[in-house]
């Protein structure tokens, strides 16, 4: 995808032990290129957020076992020092399932290594083959919902096909084109006239910042709502489809996903409108079962619902929004039950919420 018409990914290998990412944080402000150098580096950006989007985290995790084989293992033993890393990184961010597919799949790959020299490339080419595949996927979850937005498209010719989006499920999420995005960027490519609601995403505001910033980029017109503001546009017919992406999906369809995504869906649900979850099969989790009583939800810091981060006259400024003494509590998603959910659009194609679709959809 472009960033003043430019293409971007949002992480790539500069050169041998040297991964760049898109600091993110600093969005749609300005553009700040990270260097990675170590594992302790991915970690970070992961835990802080410097990358955030579940396939992204799951490809940067990938990238963090590459720098810590392509640096060695020290005084430590080499099966130490890998666990010992792959532990690290598992820690970052509990939600995310991709982090730690991502991860199995390199700890798997790296058993036919018989030297450290020839681990080093199993894991470096690992990661760019999880980021080529996710491409991929999103790629191909953009071909497969653009129907959806056909469909609407024809029922009201000359008018645009109304889309509400919560938190950030595009390119900036994924390595390029998104999960709920991509169907809409298929779209808008096709010349279908789109439209899209942007949730501002509170507390991080990923609509309004990042979100956002991917439509503005792309010139695809769109609105920056309130978080609550949904509920009375689909009461006015003013949204048509809704999209969302995931962090991890059961295989009876559960999805958890931001939060404030379980409220989009109730309103979806009340006012009949089709509510869609976009995610490659790295989100889903086919060990579970129950999302409500299974899936681990991240608690942040209250920190991120006080303060503000926003530009001011002398650049970035973060600013209190509550009583100095006021307490807060952040989770950082929330489970939409199968039973609101309309379909979800994988890399396979679209099927039902239910185990018996999803599991004939995945057979292996």
């Amino acid at each position: 995808m472009e960033i003043n018409g430019r293409n971007h990914r949002t992480i790539w290998l500069a050169e041998e032990g040297r991964v760049q990412i898109i600091d993110q944080r600093f969005l749609p402000h300005e553009l700040i290129i990270e260097d990675l150098f170590t594992t302790e580096d991915a970690a970070r950006a992961i835990r802080e957020m410097h990358v955030r989007g579940a396939p992204l985290i799951g490809v940067t995790a990938a990238y963090g076992m590459y720098l810590a084989i392509y640096h060695g293992p020290g005084s430590q033993t080499l099966d130490n020092y890998l666990e010992s890393t792959l532990q690290q990184l598992q820690q970052t961010r509990p939600t995310a399932v991709d982090l730690f597919n991502a991860l199995t799949r390199v700890k798997q790959a790296l058993n036919g290594g018989k030297s450290l020299a020839e681990k080093v490339v199993i894991a470096r080419d690992m990661a760019l083959k999880l980021a080529e595949e996710s491409i991929d996927f999103c790629r191909q979850i953009g071909l497969n919902g653009l129907p959806l937005i056909e469909a609407i498209h024809q029922q009201k010719p000359g008018e645009p096909v109304n889309i509400l989006t919560h938190c950030n499920a595009g390119w900036l999420a994924c390595i390029d084109h998104g999960t709920a995005t991509s169907p809409i960027y298929t779209a808008h490519d096709r010349g279908i006239p789109v439209h899209v609601w942007v949730d501002e995403t509170r507390p991080r505001n990923q609509g309004a910042r990042l979100t956002a910033f991917e439509l503005d980029q792309q010139g695809i017109p769109h609105t920056v709502i309130a978080d609550n503001t949904g509920g009375h546009l689909m009461q006015h017919g003013k949204v048509d489809l809704v999209l969302v992406g995931s962090d991890r999906t059961t295989r009876t369809g559960d999805v958890a996903n931001k939060i404030g995504t379980y409220l989009k869906a109730l309103a979806a649900f009340d006012n009949q409108i089709p509510f869609y979850v976009a995610l490659p099969s790295t989100s889903f989790d086919f060990g579970l079962r129950d999302g409500l009583a299974e899936i681990p939800i991240e608690e942040r810091s209250g920190e991120e619902v006080r303060f503000i981060q926003g530009k001011g006259e002398t650049g970035l400024q973060q600013v209190l929004l509550t009583p100095e003494g006021s307490p807060a509590l952040n989770y950082g998603f929330d489970i939409t039950p199968a039973r609101l959910v309309t379909g979800l659009i994988t890399e396979r194609g679209i099927c039902a919420a239910r185990e018996a679709d999803i599991m004939k959809m995945f057979q292996e």
